[in-house]
């Protein structure tokens, strides 16, 4: 096989990606947030690349700095709004946490638009204003930002980490939750902008002058402010767990936000939509119901229309469907779009005129853009390629849009899509890295009469001669698709080594339709694993694969549906299980939401859906992998995987078939790049062994 980045690890986690897409006011300029590997090749290093939207200009990077920059919005006049955690050369102390910055259009240097002690995560800024909204932690009991700063500093003298709780949960995914709680602050930038030009005017007297204006020195030392003059003062509008949010939008005069806001329910919690006034702070309930969700709200460019997703919290007896609703921006006037469209919408944008809305959904293993008439009548789709759409917006001069796709071939780019629905590769600060694998379509019929799809990549050189062993890969989720690139699972590494890797989507996949779904429903162990198997059969009876070398692996959910099928079947001669639920009882309530997951099943689909109930029947080698930051599926599930697998299979002299890779410092994905090549490394060499039949080999690294 021709030399490819996916023949080396090392040169495959070097590869330049680009993660996020955002397109300037006028429609010309779109900047790329891109990740490169830093010097030491244990870091990404992340920065901004402008690119233009219409002609040939080479791309031009934005940003330099070794915190890296992520985040990037623009202003309603141009400029580049963007969070670090970069140097603040202005500030008493090196700054620990991410800041907001804004670099102008009309060029100079980036400033500093945010000097809070909790640090900035995201920012959300108006059309049409120069009003913006941070999100911005404080701590429960600091009521203003100067008592914030002065508490953590007190926790950091005495080197405090403890944290206090009186709500549920505690922790998200790979992070604790606290000491800082939630907070929305609207900042308003054309304060910034006359501090900026007070500012380059006193540069520029001072560099006409050869007498430094000791004077103004000893008054700022004499008179030093809590909170910088020189930046704009955050006014808190929301605070606490409330401000965990499902959706952020402003209007484009940014006198008003509308926040999809948690609001409890006994241990869970629901969305619901509220007016804020980002002056004054004044909330008002727009729509709120029991048991229900309302998220990812978006504003018209008139500022009349919201709109909104609805959907009800699941049950045992079905999942429930994710509904485009719309409303007066009062909430007045709601009513539901796409009636029958049982898609669900990944992004929203409002069309150029307002007449509709752009709309991404999983749609039959890819993910095509669609416009929505606010009319009430059905979706258009717009694109028809093999891609997945994201960060998609409209360029409100032309119609066009602009938006980063991908699939299992191809990694994020940035491109332009015609009203006609052409679609034009944008130029890229990234070369794109030739594809080692062919992708087809192949789809079965499962025993219900279901049609169940998915893609299959093989080498090249595959034949019915020269058959490939093949790998099932089984999604995560389990409300997911098999429909867009991914770094952390990349196939292609596979295929490079010789593998036809299998991508199907079974009953529970989201772009298919909520009967789909519905198959799976509180039956994780049925119609997902017949399905699976189907489409195992369905592929292993091409001449190219060779059904005699097979092999299962998955993540998450799945990592789960591998335990599954360990315990169902011995048609594999290895099984990869990543961050696998094995006991369900115990998982359910050992999440980070537990809520949730014991919510949409029965007390008996619990039990009967377990793979723990199985581990008797597991003949096949198992390499369990896990990371001890993982809150979502907690590290106790391997470790009960592990401990069983010995109690029951580990020979007198306690040696076993089975492997277990550990990672103390890693959370539900493997995020470090030296992790995820040693990651692939202990992968390959499991199966090569099991399946290949390769001598035992260990990573050089793991000793």
């Amino acid at each position: 096989m021709t030399a490819s980045p996916f023949t080396s690890l090392d040169d495959y986690i070097a590869l330049p990606r680009i993660e996020a897409l955002a397109l300037s006011p006028d429609g010309t300029r779109a900047v790329l947030t891109v990740a490169t590997l830093g010097g030491d090749k244990t870091t990404y290093e992340r920065s901004l690349w402008q690119v233009p939207v219409t002609g040939d200009a080479a791309p031009v990077r934005l940003t330099r700095s070794a915190k890296g920059e992520t985040g990037a919005a623009f202003t309603a006049s141009g400029d580049v709004l963007f969070v670090s955690a970069r140097p603040d050369v202005e500030a008493e102390d090196d700054a620990e946490q991410a800041q907001l910055w804004l670099l102008p259009a009309a060029g100079g240097e980036a400033r500093p638009v945010t000097r809070l002690a909790g640090g900035v995560s995201e920012v959300v800024a108006a059309e049409g204003s120069d009003r913006i909204v941070v999100g911005a932690p404080l701590l429960p009991s600091s009521e203003t930002i100067e008592a914030d700063a002065a508490a953590r500093a007190d926790r950091k003298k005495h080197k405090i980490s403890a944290i206090l709780h009186d709500v549920y949960p505690v922790r998200y995914w790979d992070h604790d939750l606290g000491p800082g709680a939630p907070a929305l602050h609207a900042v308003d930038l054309g304060a910034l902008a006359d501090t900026i030009a007070v500012l380059q005017a006193q540069d520029e007297a001072e560099a006409d002058s050869d007498v430094p204006d000791t004077a103004a020195a000893d008054a700022d030392a004499a008179a030093p402010t809590p909170y910088p003059t020189t930046l704009p003062r955050p006014a808190t509008l929301v605070r606490g767990r409330t401000a965990d949010h499902a959706g952020l939008a402003l209007t484009p005069d940014g006198r008003t936000l509308i926040a999809a806001l948690q609001v409890a329910q006994g241990r869970d919690s629901r969305t619901c939509l509220v007016a804020i006034d980002t002056a004054s702070g004044a909330r008002t309930t727009l729509s709120d119901e029991r048991d229900t969700y309302f998220e990812a709200p978006a504003i018209s460019h008139d500022g009349r229309t919201l709109v909104y997703v609805r959907s009800a919290m699941g049950t045992p007896a079905a999942p429930a469907d994710q509904e485009l609703w719309a409303s007066d921006v009062d909430g007045a006037n709601p009513r539901r779009l796409a009636q029958g469209w049982d898609r669900w919408p990944t992004g929203i944008r409002f069309d150029h005129d307002d007449a509709a809305l752009i709309v991404t959904a999983d749609q039959d293993g890819r993910g095509p853009i669609f416009r929505v008439p606010l009319d009430g009548s059905g979706p258009a789709q717009l694109t028809h390629d093999d891609f997945t759409y994201t960060h998609v917006d409209v360029d409100r001069s032309s119609g066009d849009l602009v938006a980063l796709r991908s699939n299992w071939l191809t990694p994020p780019h940035a491109v332009r899509i015609a009203r006609d629905g052409t679609v034009t590769a944008l130029r890229s600060p990234v070369a794109m890295t030739p594809a080692v694998a062919d992708m087809t379509e192949v789809e079965t019929t499962a025993s219900d009469g279901a049609r169940v799809r998915g893609w299959l990549l093989t080498p090249a050189d595959a034949t019915a001669q020269a058959p490939a062993p093949l790998l099932l890969w089984i999604h995560g989720g389990p409300l997911n698709s098999w429909n867009a690139w991914s770094w952390r699972w990349s196939p292609q590494l596979a295929v490079a080594r010789g593998y036809a890797v299998l991508l199907p989507d079974p009953a529970l996949s989201t772009g298919y339709g909520l009967d789909f779904i519905a198959r799976g429903w509180n039956a994780w162990g049925q119609a997902p694993f017949t399905d699976l198997m189907a489409i195992t059969d369905a592929a292993t009876a091409r001449p190219e694969i060779d059904a005699s070398r097979t092999a299962a692996m998955g993540g998450s959910f799945g990592g789960y549906m591998a335990n599954w099928v360990a315990g169902h079947t011995d048609r594999f001669d290895a099984i990869v299980t990543h961050a696998s639920l094995w006991a369900l009882d115990q998982f359910a309530g050992t999440t980070d939401h537990s809520g949730y997951w014991q919510r949409i099943f029965t007390s008996e689909g619990m039990v009967d859906n377990s793979p723990h109930r199985h581990v008797e029947q597991i003949t096949t080698p198992l390499l369990v992998i896990h990371g001890d930051r993982d809150y979502r599926v907690p590290i106790g599930e391997s470790l009960r995987l592990w401990s069983e697998l010995n109690e029951h299979f580990a020979a007198d002299d306690g040696s076993t078939v089975h492997r277990f890779l550990y990672f103390p410092d890693e959370n539900h994905w493997v995020l470090k790049p030296q992790h995820a090549k040693l990651w692939y490394e202990t992968v390959f060499a499991f199966l090569a062994q099991h399946v290949l039949a390769d001598a035992p080999a260990r990573p050089r690294l793991l000793g």
